[in-house]
């Protein structure tokens, strides 16, 4: 039989020390298991004593009975002897440095009763597997009773009395319960330390050693303290046999277990010496081998995109759209182009409303790169050749955050124009990688992403803290600032400073990043055409030369209002101290320097094909492109530009033309006077709106003085209206004038 079963065994390491325990002052707050039992416990008891002395009756060897059945005590394992004793079989090993919290105690005692006695009986369960073997049998070496059957055991390690093996085995929490097979660790137990859940990951490992061995519904848990149980099924059956992706997240569980794949392992040391290097494990199947699009149900969809780490390109459509109709040819090719790279997937929404509903469909076609349980929206164009552009960069980034040293990152220079490098050391810690990672996938299309220890790195960027996190755009870097380690954790954060610096320093004016160009800044925008490579090549190089000199120009003004700021502060805090006036001393002192570079006037640098954009350009700005390259300077807030230099000369593609044109607009209100590019009516809309943004306070002021004198208009219309009215007077019969005719005395 054990040339058949490879033996498992289950180091469930419970340290108990044989001295006194540590108290909860000083133990390290993991250690305690405070999220998970509640509160700290320690008992005086050791484990073995626990066993034989609470859980059931007890004969003389120690054993426990359950149901008729001798239920072996917990074996304690030597340090010295732990890898040669685990080396055979299935071992669920404890690793322990207190005494068993109360609560686990219960929970591991109550259900190792169960597992032996119900697996005696094993006709009941498998259909008799050795029939030669009397079903009755009580003997704990009976092939057909449970140790000999799985070949799984329950052991447990001190780790007071073997620390040294339990630093070997990176245990850094108590208590540790681990899955050995054969002596290699298989996987963790990082749930709930509850009877529920310690049951259930123990079945999972006897189902995948003894496939059908084990109940469908799992084991009927006794209480506490009971030393035998009826038969019948649990009040709650396994989540895997109600719901149909636990069920494939078990079955694959149990094939990696069987493969002795290691599931679950990610300690601090194993984390930080693989994503030097290393990169996620690519899927085992070929993507796509077919070379189409596989249409997806709701089944299907959760089945092989959502519980699993395959990367996907779906789209969601609707047979009715005549852009989904205009897509259907270009996807179709996409499919072919990518065989055997990328799964490519479609959604129709017609059928599948609730799938749609659940991934927030509001338009036709949607398109999303999923991976796992994450996606990111295509917002691009839908030619073929954007398609595929996109998804092989995605496929490159899904890979993981790739790593780098200092020659590679010059190679990578000269291709990539804008470069997010992660600078880390030893004691950067697995959540900072992971809140790296989550950054990934939205980076796909922008930039790229990559990380480095290299001393030769850190030194060419100034870097003297770790981690740190810096934007290489044409080798000129940008810092994020992160004020605290748990601001590089929030990836929310890290992401929206990345859209502020992930375009070129002169990017590429397109469809898909026209707003992000164009929107909140005056924007240099050069006019430039590709069939003319020579003077492109020239143009463009010009253009990026006074981007280069203007944001030089605009750091070094920064810095020197920065400075006069704290010169001013500083000449305040010497005058108090001269005049010992406390009082303006500490007022001096509170004075805090809040000047940021998002406060001054915004100005970017793009260029525009401009044979593509013919139409456009002549439409909007009335410029010919077959005239030559031009600039022109655009304020797309207030729907203004600027084509011609102070002299009235055009903008050509020339940093001294450039720049002397830039220092001029940019005043309030510009020096040289702008076109527009709408109407009359619109304009001064425009106008009024960047009058208010510019000046607020004003604004709300001239808008109170106006509902004031509204108001008092409107008061003295309604007097005037009431006045006009024949109220308090009315006429008698045969009587004129007023009441009583006007006089004092009565009238007959």
């Amino acid at each position: 039989m054990r040339t058949l079963i490879s033996r498992l065994l289950f180091a469930f390491a419970l340290v108990s020390p044989a001295c006194s325990s540590p108290s909860p002052e000083t133990a390290h707050p993991a250690d305690l298991e405070e999220d998970v039992l509640g509160t700290y416990n320690s008992p005086s008891t050791t484990v073995a004593k626990t066993l034989t002395a609470t859980e059931g009756d007890n004969n003389s060897n120690g054993s426990t009975v359950f149901n008729g059945i001798d239920v072996p005590p917990m074996r304690d394992l030597s340090g010295e002897t732990f890898d040669e004793e685990t080396k055979d079989g299935y071992w669920r090993s404890a690793t322990r440095y207190t005494d068993l919290p109360e609560k686990v105690r219960k929970a591991l005692f109550t259900v190792l009763p169960p597992l032996y006695s119900n697996s005696t009986n094993m006709a009941d369960l498998t259909s008799n597997p050795l029939p030669s073997v009397a079903k009755s049998s009580k003997s704990q070496s009976s092939l057909n009773s449970f140790t000999p059957y799985y070949n799984f055991h329950f052991a447990s390690l001190d780790c007071i009395a073997w620390g040294n093996a339990c630093n070997e085995h990176d245990i850094g929490a108590f208590p540790t319960f681990v899955l050995y097979k054969n002596g290699q660790e298989v996987r963790r137990f990082d749930e709930r330390k509850d009877m529920e859940h310690l049951s259930h990951f123990i079945e999972e490992t006897l189902e995948s050693i003894k496939p059908g061995s084990r109940p469908v519904e799992g084991l009927k848990l006794p209480e506490p303290g009971d030393v035998s149980i009826g038969a019948g099924e649990p009040e709650v059956p396994l989540a895997k046999d109600k719901d149909a992706a636990a069920g494939a997240a078990a079955g694959q569980l149990h094939k990696d277990m069987a493969t002795n794949t290691p599931v679950g392992v990610a300690t601090a040391r194993e984390t930080l010496s693989a994503t030097k290097i290393s990169k996620p494990t690519k899927p085992t199947a070929t993507p796509n081998p077919a070379g189409t699009s596989i249409p997806l149900t709701q089944e299907s969809f959760q089945k092989l995109v959502t519980t699993t780490q395959d990367p996907w390109f779906i789209k969601f459509y609707a047979p009715w759209c005549h852009h989904c109709q205009a897509l259907a040819p270009n996807w179709l090719q996409m499919s072919k182009e990518l065989k055997g790279q990328l799964n490519i997937g479609e959604v129709n929404c017609d059928v599948e409303t609730r799938l749609c509903k659940e991934v927030r469909v509001r338009g036709y076609p949607t398109i999303h790169f999923f991976r796992g349980g994450e996606r990111v929206e295509y917002d691009g164009l839908r030619g073929l050749g954007d398609l595929v552009s996109y998804t092989k960069k995605a496929l490159d980034i899904g890979m993981g955050v790739e790593y780098v040293d200092a020659a590679t990152f010059k190679e990578m220079e000269e291709t990539e124009e804008v470069i997010f490098v992660y600078f880390y050391d030893h004691a950067t810690t697995p959540e900072d990688f992971a809140a790296l990672d989550r950054i990934t996938l939205s980076l796909i299309g922008h930039a790229k992403l990559v990380k480095t220890d290299s001393s030769v790195l850190s030194d060419r960027f100034k870097i003297h803290t770790w981690p740190r996190l810096v934007a290489s755009r044409d080798g000129r870097p940008t810092y994020y600032n992160a004020l605290a380690p748990k601001d590089m954790r929030d990836y929310r954060r890290v992401l929206e400073w990345m859209q502020t610096v992930w375009l070129p320093i002169v990017p590429e004016l397109t469809a898909t990043n026209s707003r992000e160009i164009m929107h909140g800044r005056i924007v240099v925008l050069g006019i430039l055409s590709r069939e003319r490579s020579d003077e492109f090549s020239l143009d463009k190089r010009e253009i990026k030369n006074a981007a280069l000199e203007w944001m030089d120009r605009e750091t070094h003004a920064f810095q020197l209002e920065r400075q006069e700021q704290r010169d001013a502060k500083q000449l305040r805090i010497e005058e108090a101290e001269d005049r010992n006036d406390q009082r303006a001393l500490r007022q001096a002192k509170t004075i805090v320097i809040d000047i940021s570079e998002e406060d001054r006037k915004q100005v970017g640098f793009a260029w525009v094909d401009g044979v593509f954009w013919e139409r456009w350009i002549r439409t909007t700005y009335g410029i010919q492109v077959k005239d030559g390259e031009r600039v022109i300077i655009n304020d797309e807030d207030n729907k203004r530009y600027w084509d011609t230099t102070a002299s009235g000369a055009p903008i050509v593609p020339s940093r001294t033309s450039i720049l002397e044109t830039l220092s001029k607009v940019i005043y309030d209100p510009p020096k040289i006077s702008p076109k527009y590019t709408t109407g009359a009516v619109q304009r001064t809309f425009y106008q009024a709106r960047g009058a208010s943004a510019s000046h607020p306070w004003l604004s709300l002021g001239l808008c109170a003085g106006v509902l004031i004198v509204l108001a008092y208009w409107g008061r003295g219309r309604i007097r005037r209206t009431r006045g006009s009215t024949n109220g308090g007077f009315f006429q008698l019969d045969g009587k004129e004038g007023l009441l009583n005719g006007g006089g004092m005395g009565k009238v007959d």
